[in-house]
């Protein structure tokens, strides 16, 4: 029988079963990339390799799932990568100077918690766009990194936090801890999403934000919840990165690391009008994120054609959002990012 014999509900259910979202395209294209890169890149199907690029993308899919966090519930956050850099090595610094490492520890994850209230205060309560609020975070607390709390721009590790030094510096029964913990954020975050009313507050609010009101949802103190929470795995992040490079070169937050962490979600599904995506978001689009750098590193290209192509994959991607994800005229009067 084909298929214009078939009855129309019949027809309409095989259409739904080929039917391809989002993470599906991106999986098969990291397949497809993957499989193209070990026949053609001399030692990219290597084990080292292979473990090298999981441990290098680690730090990147942490940072995605915080900013999935974010994004799922309508905000997005600029600064995310001042926030794992400075409050991370102001931890270190204290260390350093003798205070102890759990005591320099609480502190630098308050300062981060500080951090995330400003953001999610400016946000939620006075109304000024996320894009700017964060943008102007970031900036800021780049520079009090550079002129007021930090001696130099690279901090290394201290002794001191030698028992944190496990989070990205070892091996677990073979496994590069790194990749480990990447693990248990991912675990953690889709309890957090998919298994506590917080979590589901957090699409609802993303999805339809007065309509989450009118049930009875406490919308803006949930918003500052989400910075808050974004900037505690941030540092999570921060800890991981340090210990496995044994330094922490705050620079980085000039770099190009905030649009690979945006490149990741948005490629991934989570999409930037709210209410979308999850925990398989990420992480389908941080192994297409990474295969991709580690490809292009492999290939020797100059940093600035690098830049070039994630940029014009990020285009891409964000227009694949908007014709995924449409704003209607309800959602579309919510306000944007």
């Amino acid at each position: 029988m084909s298929s214009a014999q078939l009855p129309s509900g019949m027809h309409s259910t095989v259409k739904k079963s080929i039917k391809l979202d989002q993470q599906a395209i991106v999986f098969l294209l990291f397949i497809v990339i993957f499989v193209i890169f070990s026949v053609t890149l001399p030692g990219f199907f290597s084990i080292g390799n292979i473990v090298a690029m999981l441990r290098s993308i680690s730090v990147l899919g942490i940072l995605g799932f915080a900013m999935a966090i974010v994004v799922i519930g309508r905000g997005i956050d600029l600064s995310m990568v001042a926030v794992m850099a400075v409050p991370t090595a102001l931890i270190m610094t204290l260390a350093d100077t003798g205070m102890g490492p759990w005591s320099a520890l609480l502190i630098g994850l308050l300062f981060a918690v500080v951090v995330g209230l400003l953001n999610g205060i400016f946000i939620a309560y006075a109304e000024i766009p996320a894009l700017f609020v964060t943008l102007a975070m970031g900036l800021g607390l780049a520079g009090l990194g550079q002129v007021g709390i930090l001696k130099s721009d690279m901090v290394p590790w201290p002794d001191e936090l030698n028992a944190l030094a496990w989070l990205g510096g070892s091996n677990i029964a073979g496994i590069p801890s790194s990749i480990i913990v990447v693990t248990i954020v991912a675990i953690g975050t889709w309890l957090f999403l998919s298994r506590t009313k917080l979590g589901m507050f957090i699409y609802a609010i993303g999805d339809n934000p007065n309509a989450a009101r009118t049930t009875g949802i406490p919308v803006r103190p949930i918003m500052v919840f989400q910075y808050v929470l974004a900037a505690l795995i941030a540092v999570l992040a921060g800890l991981v990165m340090a210990s496995s490079n044994n330094l922490m070169d705050t620079r980085i937050y000039n770099l190009s690391l905030i649009y690979d962490i945006i490149l990741v979600v948005v490629l991934g599904g989570v999409g930037l009008s709210g209410g979308r995506g999850g925990v398989l978001s990420v992480v389908v689009g941080t192994l297409l994120v990474g295969t991709i750098i580690n490809g292009m590193t492999i290939m020797n290209l100059a940093l600035d054609m690098q830049n070039l192509l994630k940029g014009v994959v990020l285009l891409i991607a964000i227009g694949l959002d908007s014709v995924l994800n449409p704003r209607n005229e309800e959602t579309a009067q919510q306000g944007d990012i």
